[in-house]
């Protein structure tokens, strides 16, 4: 890889609030981090910072239960990109409020870079909020579901 495009993606890097890049050209590949540890599991692309911006949703926007407080684990998105609530537009969403999942299943898809990144329950329990709609963009820490165990 170019060392000029090294740069520019380190640039790409300060002047957004992201805080790791990694890169894939052919068979060369390319991470940047500003350092400290990353809480998104290594398995997620991040997009570069020339992805539009997105404005999160109020934490209440979505297809939620009551509009109280909610009790339970939040799940946010751990990149940037679309958000996708099923695999294709005539499919039904993999979750809605209600449901009942399993650690690992899987609850939505953020579409980041042309790469589709399947978000996974990080535990077991009922979905009690679902905060995103579908076609939304989402940024790196958005919530995306309450998960009641």
């Amino acid at each position: 890889m170019d060392i000029r495009k090294v740069k520019k993606l380190i640039e790409l890097l300060e002047e957004s609030g992201i805080n790791e890049i990694e890169i894939h050209e052919g068979e060369e590949s390319v991470r940047i981090s500003r350092g400290g540890s990353s809480t998104a599991p290594l398995q997620y692309n991040v997009p570069p910072a020339s992805a539009p911006a997105a404005t999160p949703a109020p934490a209440s926007g979505g297809d939620t239960a009551s509009e109280e407080p909610i009790d339970g684990e939040v799940i946010e998105s751990p990149m940037v990109g679309t958000y996708y609530a099923a695999a294709s537009p005539d499919a039904d969403p993999f979750v809605s409020v209600g449901s009942t999942v399993e650690k690992g299943d899987t609850l939505c898809i953020i579409e980041a870079m042309k790469i589709m990144n399947q978000i996974e329950a990080e535990c077991s329990g009922t979905i009690v909020s679902v905060e995103r709609k579908n076609g939304e963009p989402v940024e790196y820490g958005d919530p995306l579901f309450v998960i009641r165990p």
